[in-house]
């Protein structure tokens, strides 16, 4: 019957003096951590929408450069299709004289 009763009061003993230990850690400076970058994920408040992904893709330089790229191939075709026309009435006209002037041969020949 000692044996129970010092057992119980020892585990008694035990037991109050872990419950009562607590972390040595000052939390002031663990709430105040500060870094340069935060993990943000899709169902944070702080997550950006598709459409600031996407408006942020478009604003980056590579993209921008792109956009000139395609904006001066369609110059350059424009100009090319506008030259293509060009040349076009030129031989058309050209043809239209061949033609006149073979028809005022022939009529005056006979």
């Amino acid at each position: 019957m000692k044996n129970v009763i010092f057992a119980g009061v020892i585990l008694s003993l035990l037991t109050v003096a872990c419950s009562k230990r607590e972390p040595v850690v000052d939390t002031a400076q663990e709430l105040k951590l500060k870094y340069d970058t935060t993990a943000i994920d899709s169902f944070s408040p702080g997550a950006t929408s598709v459409d600031i992904a996407r408006q942020i893709r478009m604003s980056s330089q590579k993209y921008q450069d792109s956009l000139k790229e395609a904006l001066k191939l369609q110059q350059e075709e424009k100009r090319i299709t506008a030259k293509l026309e060009k040349e076009n009435k030129k031989k058309a006209e050209t043809e239209k004289k061949l033609k006149a002037s073979e028809k005022t041969t022939e009529l005056k020949q006979e």
